[in-house]
């Protein structure tokens, strides 16, 4: 019933295209930015004792809320639709979903479908928006309009994966700050939450400033009570080996309360590339997620969220995006059971 994998299909497709982000996505923004932490953990710190090894021990990402940003199974999505896709999620046990795009091929409903009809999907099959990634463009051009449609689909968070400014200077990260700032406070106004989420990038340093991370500049001039953030752990660790001298787990141990989601997918070492991970189904890398998420310490409510972003002809094959779904899926309840 399931064929053709990895195909990213008409609007959904144009919809957003997570990989533009280094295509200058007609969105909005090229990602370039940057991160650090002045004061990482200890090297006792970021291992966890004996008392922590245990599974489930004082996490700070429940098990029960496993989620799954939607770009994953992109092809299900159009080719499937909204209805056989959340079925199928909510079988595997997720019970969240992140949004890359509202829509999927109209000749299955004769039309394309509704917002309250995929709203009405999600509390048939038990599923909960928690997110949803945007371009950076509909921010500055269709704020509200974006906030109303977060609120109709009853999710709690809204964000963008574009990096914050195009420009990887200390101006334009604390020029982007102040549009990040006022976009906030606009989600802020409506009950949401706005979240900025990383690619490897983002941890870089500052063209004009050497000595000082972009993500640093970010993060120290957004006002924390309206602007969040979503840690790509995978990309965070892209971003260590790239650009070495802060450990990701500091950040949110630092800053529990910002990072209210995690994108959660693994790789496999590699230094013969230049991210120095293959990307790859959770469970069959060797990224350090049982450090990771002991590291992080107890503090604030994370949402985990399950993604696989490879490019649309390298898509898990076989079976299939559903076939790496519900393996990732075992594999990330394990490690938080």
């Amino acid at each position: 019933m399931f064929h053709n994998e990895g195909v990213m299909m008409g609007q959904f497709a144009h919809d957003f295209d997570r990989r533009g982000f280094l295509r200058a996505a007609a969105a909005g923004t090229v990602a370039i930015g940057a991160a650090t932490f002045a004061g990482a953990l200890p090297a006792a710190a970021q291992t966890p004792g004996p008392g922590a090894q245990q599974h489930g021990a004082g996490l700070s990402i429940p098990r029960d809320a496993i989620g799954i940003q939607l770009y994953s199974v992109r092809d299900k999505v159009y080719q499937l639709g909204f209805r056989v896709v959340f079925e199928e999620l909510s079988r595997m046990g997720f019970k969240e979903v992140e949004f890359a795009g509202y829509t999927q091929d109209p000749s299955i409903l004769g039309r394309q479908i509704t917002l309250q009809e995929i709203r009405t999907l999600l509390d048939d099959n038990g599923l909960r928006a928690i997110g949803s990634h945007i371009g950076i463009g509909s921010f500055r051009s269709n704020l509200q309009q974006e906030l109303d449609h977060a609120q109709t689909l009853g999710m709690p968070n809204i964000g963008t994966p574009n990096a914050p400014s195009d420009t990887a200077t200390v101006a334009g990260y604390q020029a982007a700050a102040e549009d990040f700032n006022r976009w906030g406070a606009a989600a802020s106004a409506r009950g949401l939450k706005l979240y900025q989420h990383n690619h490897w990038a983002e941890f870089a340093f500052a063209s004009d400033q050497p000595a000082v991370r972009l993500y640093d500049v970010f993060l120290e001039n957004t006002d924390p009570a309206h602007v969040y953030l979503e840690m790509d752990v995978y990309w965070a660790f892209v971003g260590q080996y790239r650009y070495p001298g802060f450990d990701p787990a500091a950040y949110v141990r630092e800053h529990p309360y910002r990072y209210t989601l995690f994108h959660m997918k693994d790789g496999k070492s590699d230094p013969n590339v230049g991210d120095g991970y293959d990307m790859t189904e959770f469970g069959a890398g060797d990224m350090p997620y049982e450090r990771f998420i002991h590291a992080i310490g107890p503090f604030g409510n994370h949402h985990g969220i399950w993604e696989q972003d490879t490019a649309p002809g390298t898509q898990p094959n076989p079976p299939g995006s559903f076939g790496a779904a519900q393996r990732s899926y075992t594999a990330l309840a394990d490690l938080l059971s």
